[in-house]
């Protein structure tokens, strides 16, 4: 199993900047895919953005190209999200899963999930 919790919400004002944390354990943690997703009320889950562990190989979401950038740092079995230039549409909870997915933003094809944080941008 892996296990990932996110975390590093929180309420920022519009054109702010907030970086995510997803800490990840477990047996295969060290080959899998990490995917960042976020889900709004009454909207469907998207995929953000995704690493994978093993060639550090990115994926985003169209919508958040050029201003977030997902990285590692494998010492300290963490995954970032870095989020600049924050919107309100960015509001959301976003949470982190791990797998080994042929489609990096799409979450079905995501195993393991941990609990979301909330982020919240004021307009």
């Amino acid at each position: 199993d892996v296990q990932t919790v996110a975390s590093g919400g929180g309420l920022v004002p519009a054109g702010g900047s907030l970086r995510l944390s997803c800490a990840v354990s477990g047996f295969r943690a060290g080959d899998s895919t990490i995917g960042w997703f976020r889900q709004a009320p009454g909207k469907e889950r998207e995929g953000v953005a995704s690493i994978k562990s093993s060639d550090g190989f990115t994926h985003y979401a169209n919508s958040v190209k050029g201003r977030f950038t997902i990285s590692r740092d494998n010492a300290k079995n963490t995954v970032y999200l870095q989020m600049n230039s924050l919107k309100p549409e960015d509001t959301a909870v976003y949470s982190c899963a791990s797998g080994w997915p042929t489609l990096p933003l799409l979450g079905d094809e995501y195993d393991y999930w941990g609990q979301g944080t909330q982020v919240t941008v004021s307009s």
